[in-house]
């Protein structure tokens, strides 16, 4: 994606189908060298690979930081916002009969 050109050129198509495999390090050494010549003279490109790097870090970063939810707040939640369907190995009747249980 040259600043000049207003589509892309298909060196430009090319690395966004390869995009994931390259910023996960899993691409072809010949084709990273490829990708990494074409980073050089394309801008645009350039911020798309930074971008989904940045991206792909904040994910993993946020998974690792983000405490679990304790289960019986998780079924309460889904079930105040009526999203019971979504509760996957909790119950709304197992909670219901431990707070009856109380």
């Amino acid at each position: 994606m040259s600043t000049s050109t207003p589509l892309p050129s298909s060196q430009c198509r090319y690395l966004l189908d390869s995009l994931s495999e390259y910023v996960d390090g899993t691409l072809q050494e010949s084709l990273c060298l490829e990708i990494e010549r074409h980073l050089a003279e394309c801008d645009n490109c350039r911020v798309v690979v930074d971008t989904l790097r940045r991206t792909v870090y904040l994910v993993q970063t946020l998974e690792q930081a983000q405490p679990t939810l304790p289960s019986d707040v998780r079924v309460r939640l889904f079930h105040k916002l009526q999203l019971d369907e979504f509760l996957e190995g909790d119950t709304v009747e197992g909670h219901n009969a431990e707070i009856a249980e109380r």
